[in-house]
């Protein structure tokens, strides 16, 4: 049995009953960075062993992850922050699972783009999740497809490279476009800047920018 749990993305308090009940119940965690991730398990008193399962190592660890889950063990994957899969590993374990017919559960919990799209006070209905944009190689190919997408737009960015995408984004989808900026959720110094493209870029230009980033922007008319 594979299940994923979602974990807050700040405040600690911000987790289900149902996850700390998972995390006490399994032979195996399975998470991001084991520091991160042992903040977590010490603030509830949970103590089960932990393994690394990353960007960087989830290709040559799955068969063996799937074959400990065929041999009867029980395991939770965690990231750092949010649901497993939204941007963070989880795909190629869950797909050999399913191919292999071992049961994954997926608990409801946090995920940033949500709180971030309902503060937004851009149009809810309908949206597109795009994570993170190419940084170089089909960059600029996305962003000319997406200027003409109606929905309201979700993605996740770096602090280093958010004015500079706000900035493209102004260039494609033109300086007025409203969007929000939605940094740090949950945290102490939560944050939530709205205006168009062109203002928000100038705002985090004149200012330090740090934490977890998520940029809504509105659909073309």
């Amino acid at each position: 049995m594979l299940y994923l749990v979602p974990t807050p993305l700040g405040n600690l308090k911000d987790i289900t009953l149902r996850s700390l009940e998972v995390l006490n119940l399994v032979d195996l965690i399975l998470c991001e960075d084991t520091r991160t991730s042992s903040k977590l398990l010490q603030h509830y008193n949970i103590q089960k062993p932990l393994t690394s399962y990353h960007q960087h190592n989830e290709h040559k660890i799955v068969s063996h992850l799937a074959d400990q889950l065929e041999a009867g063990k029980s395991m939770a994957l965690i990231t750092d922050a949010g649901t497993p899969g939204i941007s963070d590993p989880a795909f190629l374990l869950v797909r050999e699972c399913i191919k292999r017919n071992i049961r994954v559960e997926c608990l409801p919990g946090a995920a940033a783009f949500v709180p971030a799209l309902v503060n937004s006070g851009l149009p809810t209905n309908r949206f597109v999740f795009e994570g993170f944009i190419p940084i170089k190689k089909g960059r600029q190919t996305l962003l000319k497809q997406l200027a003409t997408e109606e929905r309201t737009m979700i993605f996740y960015e770096s602090p280093m490279r958010l004015v500079k995408t706000l900035e493209d984004m102004a260039q494609y989808f033109g300086e007025d476009r409203n969007c929000s900026v939605a940094r740090e959720l949950t945290k102490l110094f939560e944050e939530n800047k709205r205006g168009t493209l062109k203002e928000v870029a100038d705002y985090f230009k004149s200012k330090s920018v740090k934490g977890e980033i998520v940029l809504v922007v509105a659909g073309a008319d």
